[in-house]
């Protein structure tokens, strides 16, 4: 599950217009999470239990194929081209930013 933090994604922007970086751009993490990762991680974030994930089967019943495709899948989408310019994301870890986030 690709996912990026609002700092990272301002400066993500930022960079790509401060620095001549063209063509089509990433903007998620270079680190992407499973859902069930990102779920225990949200979870722990907001010191909530995650106990029960949702069935694959009622993804499928409420969302078709798009459901398929985008939450039991996933893209997998990795920021090649801001890492290839050098840009260093301040957010690596989903559960260190959701934390940082959702407990500040």
């Amino acid at each position: 599950w690709s996912w990026v933090s609002l700092e990272d994604t301002v400066a993500g922007y930022r960079y790509v217009l401060e620095n001549d970086v063209s063509g089509a751009i990433n903007l998620s993490s270079p680190n992407p999470a499973t859902n069930e990762q990102f779920t225990r991680a949200l979870g722990r974030a907001l010191r909530r239990p995650t106990l029960l994930p949702a069935p694959a089967f009622a993804i499928r019943a409420a969302f078709g194929e798009m459901g398929e495709d985008v939450l039991l899948e996933g893209q997998r989408a990795l920021p090649a081209r801001l890492l290839d310019n050098g840009f260093a994301f301040g957010d690596t870890n989903v559960e260190a930013a959701l934390e940082r986030i959702l407990r500040s």
